[in-house]
């Protein structure tokens, strides 16, 4: 039996934090991220649907974090970027797995499920979505 307070079941049970979900427009074709159930566009004429991205983008701009907040100081220098992802939309994202003055605006990268920071109390680990250099 699984308990509903345990942090597995929560995360089981919504799809969104551990899969890259968003929504599409059947009336524009417009994608957004994070799902939508109206869409901006279109209102109420729009009929939204969710859809799983493929999770493959370019790097559309990005910042070098140096001074970072409480909590990220371990990833100091890290990157920022504004990813567009191959469906249209924009998500922001850290970039991993490479040094900072390799990211580049048109760089290709791919969606990864990584750790994003732990809890200074509780110790709990918080996972989300990253991206990495395409090779």
């Amino acid at each position: 039996m699984v308990k509903e307070f345990a942090v597995s079941f929560h995360w089981r049970k919504f799809k969104e934090r551990y899969m890259f979900i968003g929504s599409r427009c059947g009336h524009c074709g417009e994608h957004f991220y994070p799902k939508r159930e109206i869409c901006p566009k279109c209102r109420r004429t729009g009929k939204m649907e969710h859809v799983q991205f493929s999770g493959l983008g370019k790097v559309y701009s990005y910042t070098i974090i140096r001074v970072p907040p409480e909590g990220f100081k371990t990833y100091v220098p890290y990157v920022i970027a504004v990813v567009e992802i191959d469906e249209g939309t924009k998500v922001i994202s850290q970039v991993v797995d490479c040094r900072p003055e390799d990211v580049r605006i048109g760089m290709d990268v791919q969606l990864c499920f990584r750790k994003i920071r732990s809890e200074r109390d509780s110790g709990l680990i918080l996972y989300g979505f990253k991206f990495k250099p395409l090779k």
